[in-house]
């Protein structure tokens, strides 16, 4: 059976030892990029290589990108082959924050071609009251090749999404909390507010009370509300910089709404351009 959006931590530890699973530790934070890289030294799920957001699963900031420009994708294949992983690997990946960052790769894979990804469902955290193991060892790595069939469909540009929304036909759908997206906060760009147009949906209410997915029925119900008739191939998503929005994305999946894209920009590379309109309130 291959996991395509997530993967619950009974499936995943059922398939600890299989030769074709390959894991991945996304932790990471946003206030400490050391901090995610030293969780998994102190233990991880058993198998687990570390993908680290701003090294591996984003490109160097530029002065007109986002906070993570999507990454160099030879550069990524290589790393994954020498990871272990194949075009055939069933992968799975995690972190500590309901999926925020694991998501990431998810979304990345999925424009790489590669279908047979999943996050797993709670994260560590998850895994962790589940008293299933975690280890401090590096796991012992077979290198593999890994071929990416890029899909440059799946993402917009800040020019593509500026003329949809001028021509009314896309929702686009903002991940921050209220605060950042209202412009009543903003601890982390130079510019509060938002997107004018764009609806907000943080991803935390793709979680329950546990930090686990809500059923497919549920979440298919908010985002059809959300989009208000439109296909999903009319909805984009973003975020402050391209990754808690492949959240919603993951999201609109599992509820069966198939076919939305990531503006990989976000907010962080809309507003390096001072004629691109902000929004507040």
């Amino acid at each position: 059976m291959a996991y395509t959006t997530i993967i619950s931590a009974a499936e995943l530890a059922a398939n600890l030892h299989n030769s074709d699973w390959v894991i991945f530790d996304c932790r990471f934070s946003l206030a400490d990029d050391t901090a995610g890289g030293k969780a998994y030294r102190q233990g991880h799920i058993p198998g687990a290589r570390y993908a680290d957001l701003n090294r591996q699963l984003s490109a160097s900031v530029k002065s007109y990108t986002g906070r993570h420009p999507l990454p160099d994708f030879t550069a990524l294949s290589r790393q994954l082959g020498d990871w272990g992983a194949g075009n055939r690997t069933q992968i799975a990946a995690y972190d500590d924050v309901g999926g925020a960052f694991a998501g990431r790769l998810w979304w990345l894979l999925r424009a790489m071609g590669h279908q047979d990804v999943a996050v797993l469902d709670g994260g560590i955290n998850h895994w962790q009251k589940q008293k299933l193991p975690l280890t401090t060892v590096l796991p012992k790595i077979i290198p593999s090749h890994f071929r990416c069939y890029l899909d440059q469909q799946q993402w917009l540009s800040a020019a593509q999404v500026e003329n949809a929304l001028a021509a009314n036909n896309i929702t686009l759908i903002d991940a921050r909390t209220p605060e950042r997206f209202q412009g009543l906060q903003e601890p982390i760009d130079p510019v509060a507010g938002h997107v004018p147009k764009a609806v907000n949906r943080p991803f935390q209410l793709n979680l329950d009370n546990q930090g686990l997915f809500l059923p497919a029925d549920q979440l298919n119900t908010q985002f059809q509300a959300l989009i208000n008739g439109r296909s999903p191939a009319q909805v984009a998503h973003m975020c402050g910089s391209g990754v808690t929005a492949c959240h919603n994305l993951l999201a609109m999946e599992i509820a069966g709404l198939s076919g939305s894209k990531l503006y990989a920009g976000s907010w962080s590379e809309w507003i390096v351009n001072k004629n691109r309109h902000v929004a507040t309130a």
